[in-house]
């Protein structure tokens, strides 16, 4: 089963600059790839993944355009060391990372913590 894309979030993206809207693209296809199952909705007026759940309990990942950076908010509650490490770079708050405009975005850093989260929603946390 694969994602089913929303409107507005296409109509989001297409409102940033060129190279936040590549950086947005690649987060929401990492996003799409590792729980393709996930509900595409907007929420706080920016793009909201929902697995499993409604509302809080199915909160899977958010990701918005600023000025200056996107953020991404999906981090797990339980972080292993070796992955810590590796976030501490780009955290601007327990919950969110920032990517300056114009960066590389860590897709793979991203796949593993949107897992990490799905894991967390299937076993009720």
């Amino acid at each position: 089963m694969t994602m089913v894309k929303n409107g507005k979030v296409d109509e989001y993206i297409a409102k940033a600059s060129e190279p936040a809207q590549q950086m947005m693209k690649q987060i929401r296809a990492a996003i799409e790839a590792t729980v393709p199952r996930a509900d595409e909705k907007m929420s706080y007026g920016m793009p909201f993944y929902e697995y499993k759940f409604p509302g809080y309990k199915g909160r899977l990942a958010y990701f918005g355009a600023f000025k200056k950076h996107i953020s991404f908010y999906a981090v797990p509650h339980n972080i292993p060391a070796s992955l810590d490490k590796k976030i501490e770079q780009y955290k601007a708050a327990k919950a969110t990372l920032q990517f300056p405009i114009g960066t590389k975005v860590p897709v793979a850093l991203l796949k593993k913590l949107v897992e990490l989260r799905r894991e967390e929603i299937d076993a009720g946390k």
